[in-house]
């Protein structure tokens, strides 16, 4: 029996290479990972804002060669990419949606072979003050036209979407009013749930679709449960991680996750934020209540913020049910303008930047160098996800995955 605790994020397959029709028998052949299968991901944003402004004003070429330094520098790394489709910002006067900007962003990141996901398609936060004039029934009816509108648009770039966001907190939110909260206050969580999860699946039926949140007590669980007995085809679920208050550490992470693998369901660690600065204070209730003018990074908080990200990361690494890791921040400043970015503002590494790198390209990557027997066969055993092989100068590529048995490949 293995004691590999990694051995569940690894395949094994048989290759048969051949050379103008005949096998390459007795050739030494380098195998290298291109990809992960696991998605270690970022907040995409920035790719949006390089594509021009909201306004249509063109971003300068300067800002455009800093943003693409630094989208550069992160996805030489991470292989996920979160993009915004906020209703407020993503459509703030109706009927006109964002869409050739975002377009160009997923564009951009799917030609460098980056998995993208949209977040979020209804949330009650940075709502569209323009829905507020109709009735619930209404605000219902355009939330679908919107979903199936943007699902499908973006079918085969983004199949990946977080349906809707932070449903346990919705009816009762109270810092005002807005026309989502009246929606589920109506008609309930489940039904709401079950109302955009049906019209996102109606519009991408392959795309994987998850359920947000970041309150992580029983009310979630309860509301998993209670959306699953109601056949509500939930594919993954999201665990909001933001840790401005200090790092959840090893016993915690441990909890949450015993905690919602009772599901049997995919997880995705969503939007993990862990501070390179000051803490933010204990009392402090919501997050966004905390205004600051600046929030700095500091050498002794990088250097633990590095070691705090390498523990989690391999938790969660290891645990078979996660699936991604989104850091929220690729950058310091932004949410809370608070340090948890992967690099400063001026694109230099930070010690976590430089951890992840390591670990991803290196200690949880696969390469080898294998000598063919006399049919041009060699067996390999690599952690799942994208690779090239090459003999002589020729190359070929091969994908490695849990179903990966025997694979004929032409150099």
């Amino acid at each position: 029996m293995s004691t590999d605790i990694l051995q569940h994020r690894k395949a094994t397959v048989k290759l048969q290479l051949t050379e103008g029709g005949k096998a390459l028998a007795g050739k030494c052949i380098n195998i290298k990972q291109q990809q992960h299968e696991f998605l270690f991901g970022t907040g995409g944003f920035d790719a949006v804002q390089m594509m021009g402004q909201p306004d249509g004003t063109p971003t300068s070429e300067e800002q455009k060669a800093f943003l693409a330094v630094r989208l550069d520098k992160v996805f030489s790394v991470m292989n996920y990419a979160t993009l915004p489709f906020y209703i407020g910002r993503y459509e703030p006067n109706e009927g006109q949606p964002d869409e050739a900007r975002t377009m160009a962003a997923a564009n951009y990141f799917r030609s460098r072979g980056v998995t993208l996901k949209g977040h979020p398609l209804v949330w009650h936060t940075v709502c569209a003050d323009w829905l507020m004039n109709y009735s619930n029934r209404e605000i219902l009816e355009k939330l679908r036209r919107r979903i199936e509108r943007d699902v499908s648009r973006f079918s085969g770039i983004i199949d990946k979407w977080d349906v809707i966001n932070e449903v346990v907190i919705m009816p009762v939110f109270d810092k005002y009013d807005n026309a989502v909260t009246r929606v589920c206050r109506e008609i309930g969580r489940v039904s709401m749930v079950r109302e955009v999860f049906n019209a996102a699946r109606a519009a991408n039926p392959s795309a994987v679709l998850l359920l947000n949140d970041f309150d992580l007590s029983d009310k979630y669980v309860i509301l998993i449960d209670g959306c699953l007995q109601a056949g509500i085809p939930i594919d993954v679920i999201g665990i909001q991680s933001h840790q401005h208050q200090g790092y959840w550490g090893a016993e915690k992470t441990h909890e949450i996750l015993e905690r919602y693998s009772q599901f049997g369901l995919p997880i995705h660690f969503t939007e993990n934020t862990i501070i390179s600065g000051d803490i933010m204070p204990a009392h402090i209730v919501d997050l966004n209540d905390w205004q600051v003018d600046a929030w700095p990074s500091t050498p002794e908080g990088e250097e633990r913020q590095a070691r705090e990200i390498e523990e989690m990361y391999a938790i969660l690494f290891s645990h078979p049910l996660v699936e991604a890791i989104t850091a929220w921040s690729s950058v310091d400043g932004g949410w809370l303008k608070a340090p948890a970015g992967l690099l400063r503002q001026d694109n230099s590494a930070k010690p976590a930047f430089s951890m992840l790198e390591k670990k991803i390209k290196s200690e949880w990557a696969t390469n080898a160098s294998i000598v063919t027997g006399a049919l041009g066969e060699l067996s390999f055993e690599g952690f799942r996800g994208n690779y090239e092989v090459e003999c002589e100068g020729k190359k070929a590529q091969f994908t490695l995955s849990k179903d990966s048995d025997v694979i004929a490949l032409a150099l």
